[in-house]
């Protein structure tokens, strides 16, 4: 399926403000950003369209503050972003108003502007529309470049997108073609790995993929929802409760589809969430009382890898255990290795996916990482996409 949206490149920006909601939601440490891969995915739509002369006027949320929070300030990221596109990059004091409004009025072509954190706003994730028209007063033209919030009815994914002529970003329009190829038309044999804790945030990619994919691998915290459904004894495994039914519905699709589903038969137990503390094989699954699984074992990790060996698609959300704790990364890594190696497509989704990726030196070896962890689940179920959604058609016209 072709994209259906307006793209940047078709837009006419020179000499206009144009505001762009990127996806700056970027690690920080001792007040200075620790992992810039999302500020550098995002440059290639920022540099376009600098080069074309328009006044940039960036947007983006960085972690959950309740209300303005000193430590989560965009400052430190507009600070790196200055110095990756060699220019200094100003920062507002909020987000809109007269303060705000002045400094927009200043810029000249080529020149950029941070807004302060979105969330610092409570309107942002109420999509209200008073804070959406004063977003919308500081621009001529709108760019979507968060796939990763895409999936977010807020005021600055979707809200400023009805008011102002709304085109996708290159880094969007990518995501949206890179999914969407594994979403309508994958190469076969299609494979999932999927891990992390929550089965209940991955019901849809999985109900989806029982008639797309012949296997669905499972690791992670989330497998132990499906062994508590079976009955299987998981110590002091970290369970979701709340998933637990949703693993026993899909246990029940998964019987009645051509899909294969396939859990752990091998774990990794520690005492405790820790890398010092005592560490366990087990060949199987039943975790004893006084132990937590906190990664697959060989065998599982093996017959992962080999299956994605063989794949001609392999999407990959989630990691096997506790990657973060060295005694417990091996099941990550063997997956994250096979994907590095496989010969088929393979997209990695999902921010601990990638975070394991990184860890291991692999994310140039894997074919399209995704910025998108909710967004790309969501994507990949078929589901609309607010932030897409509200974007001009192809061929539209409207505000260039």
């Amino acid at each position: 399926m072709s994209f259906t949206k307006a793209s940047v490149r078709d837009a006419e920006v020179e000499g206009r403000r144009v505001l762009v909601r990127v996806d700056f939601n970027v690690p920080l440490a001792d007040g200075r950003v620790s992992d810039d891969s999302r500020i550098r995915a995002a440059l290639p739509t920022i540099e376009l369209l600098r080069e074309r002369g328009a006044k940039l006027i960036l947007v983006s949320h960085l972690g959950r503050p309740d209300g303005p929070d000193p430590d989560l300030s965009l400052a430190p990221v507009a600070e790196r972003l200055g110095a990756l596109i060699g220019t200094d990059v100003r920062m507002a004091p909020g987000l809109v108003g007269p303060e705000v409004e002045a400094l927009v009025d200043e810029l000249g072509p080529g020149d950029v502007l941070m807004l302060e954190n979105s969330r610092f706003e409570p309107g942002e994730k109420t999509n209200d529309p008073e804070l959406a028209r004063g977003l919308a007063k500081l621009a001529d033209l709108y760019v979507n470049d968060a796939f990763g919030a895409a999936h977010r009815s807020h005021a600055t994914t979707a809200g400023v997108a009805h008011l102002l002529p709304a085109y996708a970003g290159l880094l969007l329009e990518r995501e949206v073609r890179e999914l969407d190829a594994i979403r309508e038309h994958p190469a076969q044999p299609m494979r999932l790995v999927l891990g992390g804790a929550k089965v209940n945030d991955k019901i849809g990619v999985i109900g989806h993929f029982l008639d797309v994919a012949d296997r669905i691998m499972i690791g992670g915290a989330m497998a132990f929802s499906f062994f508590k459904r079976q009955g299987v004894a998981v110590g002091n495994s970290l369970v979701d409760e709340d998933s637990v039914e949703a693993a026993g519905d899909i246990l029940t699709s998964a019987a009645e589809s051509p899909c294969d589903l396939v859990l752990p038969v091998d774990l990794v137990l520690g005492r405790e969430f820790s890398a010092e503390t005592e560490r366990r094989e087990l060949d199987g699954i039943e975790v004893p009382d006084g132990w937590m699984a906190l990664d697959i074992g060989e065998r599982t990790a093996a017959a992962y890898a080999d299956a994605i060996a063989t794949a001609g698609t392999v999407f990959w959300n989630g990691p096997m255990g506790a990657f973060e704790l060295e005694p417990f990364a091996a099941g990550t890594r063997s997956v994250a290795e096979a994907m590095a190696a496989a010969p088929g497509t393979t997209v990695a989704g999902g921010g601990d996916s990638v975070a394991a990726l990184d860890k291991f030196r692999l994310i140039d070896r894997v074919d399209w990482v995704s910025t998108g962890g909710g967004a790309s689940l969501e994507f990949l179920e078929g589901c609309e996409l607010p932030g897409i959604e509200s974007l001009l058609d192809a061929g539209a016209v409207g505000g260039q």
